[in-house]
C-alpha cells in the first residue's frame, strides 16, 4: 500500500468514513495492478500476448477486491446512523490526489497505447479513478464537515463500489480506455 493510502486509511479509520477507507484502500489496489504489469513485461512475458490477457484479467480483479467490503460498510453506516468525524487530513489527502492522479493516469495510458497493453492503460485508468473518487469523496467529507450531511458519506462509499465494479468489467472485457 502506499504512503497516500496509509495515510487515507489511518484518517478513514479515525475518522469513521468508509468513503475515505474505501478511497484508501483503492491505492492498495492500484499498487497491485502496478505490479501487475511490472510482472506482465518482465522475462518471457515482453512479448507475449497471452501474458498481456492474463494481466488485463488481473488488473480486473483488482478492481473487485475493495468493492464488497466498501459496498457493505456503506450500507451498514446508513442503515445505523453513523456519522463519521470531520477529517481534515482526509480533506488535504484527497485535494492533493485530485491534483496529481489525472496526470499520472493519462501518461500511463500514453505509455498503455505505444506499448499496445491494455493492462498498461487500465492501470492509468485506475489513477484517474483514484481522481474520481478522491473528488466523491472530498464533496462528502466536506459536505459533512460544513453542512453535517453524514448521510453522504456512505452514499459515496457506495459510489466508490459501484465505480470499481464497471471499472472491473471493463478492464475483463480488455477496454483499456474505461474511464
Amino acid at each position: 500500500m502506499s504512503i497516500e493510502g496509509a495515510v487515507g486509511m489511518i484518517a478513514g479509520v479515525t475518522a469513521g468514513s468508509i468513503a475515505l477507507m474505501g478511497w484508501a484502500l483503492s491505492s492498495g489496489v492500484e499498487g497491485l495492478a502496478s505490479i501487475i504489469v511490472i510482472w506482465r513485461f518482465t522475462g518471457s512475458r515482453t512479448h507475449s500476448e497471452s501474458a498481456e490477457a492474463r494481466a488485463q484479467k488481473a488488473v480486473a480483479v483488482s478492481f473487485w477486491l475493495l468493492a464488497p467490503y466498501v459496498a457493505s460498510e456503506s450500507l451498514r453506516n446508513l442503515f445505523t446512523g453513523h456519522r463519521p468525524q470531520t477529517s481534515l487530513l482526509g480533506i488535504v489527502l484527497t485535494i492533493s490526489s485530485l491534483l496529481a492522479m489525472p496526470a499520472l493516469g493519462v501518461a500511463k495510458h500514453r505509455l498503455g497505447a505505444r506499448l499496445d497493453s491494455g493492462a498498461t492503460a487500465g492501470e492509468g485508468t485506475q489513477n484517474i479513478l483514484c481522481a474520481c473518487l478522491a473528488a466523491a469523496v472530498l464533496v462528502g467529507l466536506m459536505a459533512n464537515a460544513r453542512l453535517g450531511w453524514w448521510w453522504l458519506d456512505p452514499l459515496v462509499g457506495m459510489v466508490v463500489a459501484g465505480v470499481a465494479v464497471k471499472e472491473g468489467w471493463a478492464a475483463w472485457r480488455g477496454d483499456g480506455s474505461c474511464c
